[in-house]
């Protein structure tokens, strides 16, 4: 009897202690970009739950000293974290490790101390986005590209791997099977890793002369290509004869995996999504419908064979690529569990296919849609329009959506410049009348991507509803006899420059490309040519243009002295590109006199569907703008970059919006639960992890974009 006294109550003190002490729920690390190989973006920890993540304080702030007020630079990073340290990038693309329970720097890389060549690009144009981790025993690796270099870094001390690559580097420009020399190419999202193969997609440029966005998985120990996947088929292969013109493959770029992958590790399959082949908005030169652009392509990770493969846009005009790694879920469907994927897309579609076989898990419908009054153009008849999951966007603009918040005079005002755009349609081909893009170019969904909850079979995804403009213009694309610099500098800006920068050199309403008027007084000769010629922050290189044409396009956009202005132009070389007879005027969001989106609200949208059933289980404003809340007006939502985590804790982590804040929702209603402002907008996805049991969420603190200031932190939250 005493003894069963001793037994029950020893067990009822380790029962009292296991309720006050609550060891590592799982997932401590944040090993994987999205979270994981699937990229659910989910975490199992649940120490910050509902009961008190009002709680929530900053645990530790990390700043790169990187800050650069005249110009504009982004964090975008989705970082690391294994065993307590932490893995991110700066502004400037140097790496770096971080002890992850204090924010203490352990150490960082320049790749800038790495690079000694001239011949080539150097490209450092874009972002980096996140990185990739490999192990073997005490063999630890980060993988990250960083411009057109990518690099194998040690994990312990950030020193290149001396045995991979070239001194512990490739150059992206080589094993494309196709000479791309001084094209730009860049790796802004991490590749995924399997076994010991790194698999990698690009981005590359969107003009006539990109370079091609073939998927290539290189060995992580020394650096060897082991195979590759033509994204654009070459004779004999799948896919060859979606393209009217034989030779496309040695002519046509772009077709990319710019937005990263997911892995299914058990069944050996990669899963990537592509973008649209280039030139972006007129496909004359590349009739058909184009495989493999504008798919999720299933391939063998360790050999890079097709599996199968869905088309989510065909002969695509509209740069409708997609814009995240899909997310590899479980759903239940009459009764049975099946694995799918799921693409969150631009035009507010999630295609919901069978992992197994791509075969669709609801209805797709080809549905006909408008053909294009472009001579030259060929439109595909149909595309195809999924019957669930229902859209989580809006996918229609028209007279009775504009933006209800101004003055009946500019009401007026827009409502003329609608009549005068092709509206109504998303996939109304671009026009010389100008073309309504709504969802527009961001989306839609953006590379945020989606998160996914295992538990409830939830997928949590924000989106924008900002409306842009497309127009064609005629390119007089011919040379003249005797031209000079200045007139041929001219014809060769609107061949290059102008879909950026507008055929006016203005940029955008909003500064997301900026201004290049009166450019001389902010800039010298040399210094623009080097930014030509390397690419800078999101502007990517065009060392491809000749020495000869970069001084006639300088002789333009700079307003150079008469003398410049009448030499004679008498190019070496040409730009190594199609010259296509038409190019967009530049990318212009449709907005107010107030810079406020020409659309009523919402402007930016957080929503839950339900893949169980295919219905939008909940939908919030998503974003706030403080000159409208400050009169009254009910929560608007507002552009917003970077994606959710969503937790066992009942929470969904997320900053991404206009407004600088960082938000905490309660993941089964949307009901806000913490927010707090950032140094800078959060334009990226938070990490979730713990160290010693103690659970964190990190986010980068980047902005520069849609008109914020730039930061270069990383700002860490935890229970006091």
């Amino acid at each position: 009897m005493k003894v069963k006294v001793i037994l029950s109550g020893f067990i009822l003190l380790l029962l009292l202690f296991s309720s006050l002490y609550k060891p590592d729920d799982g997932n401590s690390n944040w090993q994987v970009y999205g979270g994981d190989n699937e990229s659910t973006r989910y975490s199992s920890l649940s120490q910050i739950n509902k009961n008190n993540v009002q709680n929530l304080k900053i645990a530790w702030k990390f700043s790169a000293g990187e800050i650069d007020t005249s110009n504009r630079t982004q964090i975008q990073c989705n970082p690391l974290i294994i065993d307590g340290i932490l893995f991110g990038a700066t502004p400037e693309k140097k790496i770096f490790a971080l002890n992850a329970e204090t924010g203490k720097r352990i150490w960082i890389f320049n790749p800038f101390d790495q690079i000694t060549s001239q011949n080539r690009s150097e490209s450092w144009g874009g972002i980096i986005r996140g990185l990739s981790y490999w192990k073997d025993k005490d063999d630890e690796r980060i993988l990250v590209s960083t411009g057109s270099y990518f690099f194998a870094l040690n994990a312990k001390d950030g020193k290149p791997i001396k045995t991979f690559g070239d001194n512990g580097k490739i150059d992206l420009h080589d094993d494309l099977d196709k000479n791309v020399e001084g094209a730009f190419i860049v790796c802004n999202t991490p590749g995924v890793v399997y076994k010991n193969l790194i698999i990698i997609g690009t981005r590359v440029s969107e003009e006539a002369d990109a370079a091609p966005g073939h998927i290539r998985a290189y060995n992580i120990l020394t650096g060897k290509r082991e195979w590759i996947f033509h994204t654009i088929p070459h004779p004999g292969e799948a896919g060859f004869n979606t393209w009217e013109d034989s030779l496309s493959y040695q002519k046509i770029g772009g077709a990319n995996s710019w937005a990263g992958m997911s892995l299914d590790e058990k069944r050996g399959i990669v899963y990537v999504p592509t973008g649209s082949a280039s030139f972006d908005f007129y496909g004359g030169n590349r009739k058909g419908s184009n495989l493999f652009s504008n798919c999720i392509i299933a391939l063998n990770a360790a050999t890079g064979k097709r599996i199968w493969h869905y088309q989510t846009i065909h002969h695509d005009i509209w740069d409708k690529d997609l814009p995240a790694n899909p997310n590899l879920v479980t759903i239940t469907k009459d009764g049975k569990k099946i694995d799918c994927v799921a693409q969150i897309t631009k035009t507010g579609f999630v295609f919901l296919l069978n992992r197994d076989n791509g075969e669709p898990i609801y209805p797709i419908n080809e549905v006909p849609v408008p053909s294009s009054d472009i001579i030259g153009e060929s439109t595909w008849k149909t595309q195809p329009i999924p019957t669930f999951p229902k859209p989580f966007t809006r996918q229609t603009f028209n007279e009775e959506d504009l933006n209800d918040l101004i003055s009946p005079e500019e009401k007026n005002i827009l409502k003329q410049r609608l009549k005068s755009y092709k509206t109504g349609n998303m996939f109304n081909p671009p026009s010389k009348q100008g073309t309504v893009i709504f969802p527009g170019y961001d989306g839609g969904a953006e590379w945020g991507g989606a998160a996914f909850d295992p538990t409830t079979e939830l997928l949590y995804v924000n989106s924008n509803e900002m409306p842009w403009v497309l127009t064609l213009v005629d390119v007089d694309s011919k040379k003249t006899e005797h031209e000079n610099m200045f007139t041929a500098g001219k014809r060769l800006y609107n061949n290059t420059c102008a879909t950026c920068h507008g055929m006016d050199r203005k940029g955008d309403a909003q500064h997301i490309f900026p201004s290049l008027v009166n450019l001389k007084s902010k800039y010298k000769k040399e210094q623009v040519s080097e930014i030509i010629r390397k690419g800078r922050r999101m502007m990517p290189s065009f060392n491809q243009v000749s020495e000869v044409d970069r001084n006639a396009i300088l002789t333009y956009i700079m307003e150079l002295d008469d003398k410049m202005k009448g030499k004679e132009y008498s190019p070496s070389s040409v730009i190594n590109a199609p010259i296509l007879p038409y190019n967009s005027t530049g990318y212009h969001r449709f907005i107010t006199k107030d810079g406020y989106p020409a659309i009523k609200p919402p402007w930016g949208t957080l929503n839950a569907i339900n893949l169980k059933t295919g219905e939008i289980e909940w939908k919030i404003p998503f974003g706030e703008i403080e000159k409208l809340k400050n009169k009254g007006i009910p929560t608007t939502g507002t552009e917003n970059y970077g994606g959710p985590v969503v937790t066992a804790g009942g929470l969904l982590f997320i900053a991404a919006t206009k407004d600088e804040k960082f938000r905490v929702f309660d993941k089964d209603n949307g009901k806000i639960l913490f927010e707090i402002k950032l140094p800078a907008a959060g334009f990226a996805t938070p990490s979730v992890y713990s160290v010693k049991g103690k659970q964190y969420v990190v986010i980068a603190c980047g902005g520069g974009k849609i008109g914020t200031k730039s930061g270069d932190s990383y700002v860490a939250f935890s229970l006091p």
